[in-house]
């Protein structure tokens, strides 16, 4: 098991990164470089940043990923409502997306909050 695996925000990530990509498939064509790729990438750099920042040295530096991948979070929320208000994600499906954004966004707050408490023990 990689050592970023146990932490349950990155499941949480890699779960909604997974099915955002599902989700864009039936995105408009022309969307492809819009939405569709915005939304991706925002849901795959939440768990990268996850990834990347558990290999740095430090809490400090972890905690700076940890904040992008909020950003990410966040950013990702505002573009999935933007799909359903232009009716390229259901009702229902985009409550499930929202669900599971939410909860990876509280899982990685709560991780943030947990790796600045090591910053502070530690100082």
């Amino acid at each position: 098991m990689a050592p970023y695996e146990r932490f349950a925000a990155w499941r949480e990530c890699h779960a909604l990164a997974l099915k955002v990509y599902r989700a864009t498939r039936g995105f408009p064509k022309d969307e492809l470089y819009g939405l569709t790729s915005q939304a991706r990438r925002a849901a795959f750099s939440a768990a990268a940043n996850i990834v990347e920042g558990s290999a740095k040295r430090g809490s400090m530096e972890f905690r700076r990923f940890l904040d992008v991948s909020l950003g990410s979070l966040t950013e990702l929320g505002y573009t999935l409502r933007v799909s359903k208000e232009l009716g390229f994600l259901t009702e229902e499906y985009w409550a499930e997306l929202d669900d599971l954004q939410n909860r990876a966004r509280f899982l990685t707050w709560k991780l943030y909050e947990s790796v600045s408490k090591l910053k502070q023990s530690h100082a």
